[in-house]
């Protein structure tokens, strides 16, 4: 019986909260035509994502790359 009770109060407390929608406003933001990617058209903390994962990506290949050649010489 009490169990019942705080699952229906936390459910019913949980409900009363409203959120405004904003999927509108992303909307607009996403589709202006100004000539940013829309990978970028978040803000600064995509245009941050998008330097790091390129940054990584570099590295990454140029690792890769050397640790082919390192691989392919031959061992005295």
């Amino acid at each position: 019986q009490g169990l019942r009770q705080i699952s229906q109060r936390t459910i019913s407390t949980a409900s009363r909260r409203q959120f405004e929608n904003r999927v509108p406003e992303k909307q607009k933001l996403f589709q202006e035509d100004n000539g940013i990617p829309v990978h970028l058209k978040g803000g600064v903390m995509d245009s941050m994502l998008y330097r790091v994962t390129m940054g990584l990506t570099v590295f990454g290949t140029a690792y890769v790359v050397y640790e082919l050649l390192v691989a392919s010489m031959p061992k005295k």
